[in-house]
């Protein structure tokens, strides 16, 4: 498909969110960067300076105009189908999570492949109003298991007193109530993860999944810029441009008082709060488990609607 069928007019969806196209341009950059000659059946060439695809190379691969791509991967107002993103991500190896993005920030509707495969919600973050009574039960009701709920941006909405039992010093930082933040502003040696080096990339790289969202709307364009002030490990890991949903994993938190503790985190929806979900953590082997009720022994009373409680 060549440049007379999609460069012909200005897309709607792109000149009314102007602020995506160049989030766009440098997501198509960095997956073009990661992608070699050898990974598509293509001979290296000779005096090879970019580390990865050339444009005409993506153009031709994906079967559109070089002009055109270029135009797109410059951030330009131009108009892009869903055939022809398509095409682009299939050239650049892009996986579900990468591909719902790449859909978002070229603002055209996403449409999940056939199969089995993680979906993703869509709407507004939720309101700084609270959390249903009702859903503030069933996470009050998990407990021995620590239970959260969090937006797409990692802010606490609710907890359960299990979870306050394990990251109760972590849960507000700065005045902060939001787990990336905490993470990643910890005074060295003294955050909850273990395997640091492991896990804060997997959870920007699913913040940034969720950001195509919300490209240029003020409360996710000033967390990210503030986050990146207040950390250069979250800087460097925001320019790379990686992009992972939300899904199960085995964590190792670090407890002061009763040391390690291994936890499967899985994530649910919440039906009537877009784009929030409730994350509950298992405790991984015997010793975990052991450790967790150790936790809960030693918790002091809480009164129903203590401060550490309140919703947000």
């Amino acid at each position: 498909m060549g440049v007379g069928t999609e460069a012909g007019t200005e897309s709607q969806r792109a000149t009314g969110q102007p602020g995506r196209r160049p989030e766009l341009a440098a997501f198509l950059r960095s997956r073009r960067a990661r992608v070699t000659p050898a990974d598509v059946g293509m001979p290296p060439g000779l005096r090879r300076r970019t580390p990865g695809l050339r444009r005409e190379e993506v153009a031709q691969l994906s079967g559109v105009g070089v002009t055109w791509y270029t135009w797109l991967e410059q951030g330009r107002p131009i108009n892009a189908s869903a055939q022809v993103l398509d095409a682009v991500a299939r050239t650049l190896r892009l996986e579900q999570a990468e591909r719902e993005h790449l859909y978002q920030l070229a603002g055209v509707p996403f449409l999940p492949a056939p199969g089995p495969g993680p979906g993703s919600g869509s709407g507004p973050v939720p309101s700084a109003d609270g959390t249903d009574p009702e859903i503030q039960g069933i996470i009050d009701a998990l407990d021995p298991l620590p239970a959260v709920i969090y937006n797409a941006r990692c802010d606490v909405l609710a907890t359960n007193p299990a979870y306050e039992d394990l990251f109760g010093e972590h849960i507000t930082r700065d005045g902060r109530r939001n787990a990336l933040w905490s993470l990643f502003t910890a005074p060295a040696g003294r955050g909850p993860l273990v395997f640091r080096e492991s896990e804060l990339p997997v959870m920007v790289a699913t913040l940034r999944g969720a950001y195509g969202r919300h490209v240029g709307e003020p409360a996710w364009e000033s967390f990210v810029r503030e986050l990146s002030e207040a950390s250069a490990e979250f800087a460097r890991l925001w320019r790379s441009g990686d992009v992972a949903p939300p899904g199960p994993r085995v964590k190792a938190f670090r407890h002061r008082t009763v040391g390690e503790i291994r936890m499967t985190s899985v994530s649910l929806s919440v039906h009537g709060m877009p784009e929030a979900r409730i994350v509950v953590y298992t405790p991984a082997d015997a010793e975990s488990r052991t450790r967790t009720a150790t936790l809960r022994s030693h918790r002091p009373q809480r009164l129903p609607h203590s401060p550490s409680r309140e919703r947000i």
